[in-house]
């Protein structure tokens, strides 16, 4: 659920159920983040509200619900006494839920005023954000608008520090001590093991070289060879 940072305002509209039925009742228009949870219990009340750039949360201080405690009471002696006491637990939580409306409300009110002064309000793109990470006091914006200038120098020379050694990289040769001339074979065509570049299986030791090339030197061999024309080693 969300409260209005572009529009800076959300009205909260409930439904308090009387003797008589339903009467509407409203909370005061309140301004702050976008996003926030409500963590409430039928105990009290209690929300997290979220910074609009990094996410990070702070929670506001449990306010406990009269109702709901009494409720606690009734239904924890109901469990031991039974009868009137489990009555009126279960009566305690329905006055709970009907009234719950306005008192979250004024909890919801009284969290915000609580947890408001860590957050400031960028005038440039109207988001609340944390004080301690994402807000520019020396440009009076928050860090999405005006990012913090040390913050910028490290990650762009980090970035081309990074750019700097793929391009070195690059230049040098990777290749040395590896066959690029011979088909390389990555698994074993007879056990499936894998051959960590090899000519022969290092499970197995089954030759890892075409049925064309001899198995001793990798010299390509004439279909009809039974000897390899290199080294003179028999056909495999």
């Amino acid at each position: 659920m969300g409260l209005g940072a572009d529009d800076g305002t959300v009205a909260g509209f409930v439904d308090v159920k009387g003797a008589h039925g339903y009467i509407a009742g409203t909370m005061a228009l309140i301004q702050f983040v976008e996003n926030y949870d409500d963590v409430s219990t039928a105990r009290g009340f209690q929300f997290k509200f979220y910074c609009d750039k990094c996410r990070n949360g702070y929670l506001s201080g449990f306010q406990a619900s009269i109702v709901g405690t009494a409720g606690s009471l009734f239904r924890a002696a109901g469990d031991i006494f039974g009868g009137v006491f489990s009555q009126a637990g279960n009566s305690a939580y329905e006055i709970q839920r009907a009234v719950g409306g306005k008192a979250h409300d004024a909890a919801l009110e009284t969290a915000v005023t609580d947890v408001k002064p860590h957050f400031t309000q960028c005038v440039r793109c109207g988001h609340w954000v944390c004080n301690t990470v994402c807000w520019n006091a020396d440009r009076g914006l928050c860090s999405n608008c005006a990012p913090q200038t040390e913050e910028e120098i490290a990650a762009a020379q980090a970035q081309a520090q990074v750019e700097q050694i793929h391009s070195k990289v690059r230049e040098r040769d990777q290749t040395k001590g590896l066959d690029l001339d011979n088909p390389m074979v990555a698994r074993c065509p007879k056990c499936s093991a894998q051959t960590s570049g090899g000519r022969f299986c290092p499970e197995c030791g089954a030759t890892l070289q075409p049925r064309d090339a001899c198995g001793q030197c990798g010299a390509k061999m004439a279909a009809g060879a039974k000897f390899c024309p290199e080294c003179g080693a028999k056909r495999a």
